[in-house]
């Protein structure tokens, strides 16, 4: 999937949902801080066997599922000849999808009849439907981690299981995610978020750290690491959530780099969409952000 595509993704999520004026505070200030911590253990099933859902609709970016999901089927631990993570695709149907451009992907499971989860993985995909939602909801009562990857927090947030609580997203839908759902204290420059059995990751690759630290929270340290050398992951996100600080700061637009006032996406101003307010001109990089900035411009900064 290209980066406008999952922009365009982004935009639908979030022009679907309620906008508000204190959202962009929230955004910046991340007032309330992760639950990450290395005494956050989960225990395993009895029977050791750790059922992992990977909720999938058309148009799933791959990296956000195909990470962890790589992730979890590398992991063994001491006795075992397999992963103890038992891997299934769930879908609204089984029908055929289409992802990441022209990858095909038959579902494994339908929602209606997909085993009880004890991991679910959300990642990027399309606007998803009621039953959907309420399936998110249900298996959320019994998971130990419902993890969201990049803009699957739009899906994962449609269920108001965030509400009041802190999540992060793909860096370019910070402000999306803000202003489509005031109620949640959107955090910045961080790899992933965890709180109670929910935990949201950064964009795109940021779902391998937050999968490595679920086997790290199930196994320990030592496990992960093997796991993550297995990989050749190189990566050291999933031992500090807030390396992702390079994303922290908005970026700011001046004369000469042009960028739109929603993702902070580079703009091409000769073709871009555009609007003035108060004097300013706002350039977007789709029609769908200009039309966000529209339904509340006060939420923007100049510059």
């Amino acid at each position: 999937m290209q980066r406008r595509d999952l922009l365009q993704i982004t935009a639908i999520l979030g022009l679907t949902s309620t906008h508000s004026g204190q959202a962009l505070a929230a955004s910046a200030s991340g007032a309330a801080d992760s639950a990450t911590t290395d005494h956050n253990p989960l225990i395993p099933p009895a029977d050791g066997r750790i059922p992992v859902a990977v909720l999938l609709s058309e148009d799933a970016v791959v990296i956000d599922f195909a990470g962890p999901w790589e992730v979890f089927r590398q992991v063994r631990v001491k006795g075992a000849h397999s992963s103890p993570f038992e891997l299934y695709t769930v879908a609204e149907t089984t029908a055929l999808l289409h992802v990441g451009g022209a990858l095909n992907i038959v579902p494994n499971y339908t929602i209606d009849t997909a085993p009880a989860p004890k991991v679910l993985v959300i990642p990027a995909q399309s606007e998803p439907s009621a039953a959907v939602v309420e399936w998110i909801r249900k298996v959320t009562r019994s998971t130990d981690v419902t993890m969201s990857v990049c803009t699957g927090a739009f899906v994962l947030a449609k269920t108001g299981l965030l509400s009041g609580k802190p999540a992060t997203t793909w860096h370019g839908a910070y402000a999306e995610l803000a202003m489509a759902f005031p109620d949640i204290a959107v955090k910045r420059g961080v790899r992933f978020v965890e709180t109670s059995n929910l935990a949201t990751a950064g964009g795109l690759s940021s779902g391998i750290d937050l999968a490595l630290r679920v086997v790290e929270r199930y196994f320990g340290r030592d496990v992960a690491r093997s796991t993550a050398y297995q990989l050749e992951y190189q990566g050291v996100g999933w031992m500090n959530p807030d390396s992702n600080s390079v994303y922290a700061t908005r970026r700011a637009a001046t004369a000469g780099h042009p960028i739109c006032a929603v993702c902070e996406m580079d703009v091409d101003i000769a073709v871009a969409p555009k609007v003035t307010h108060r004097g300013h001109v706002y350039y977007f990089c789709m029609e769908g952000h200009k039309k966000l900035f529209e339904a509340s411009p006060e939420q923007f900064r100049v510059g």
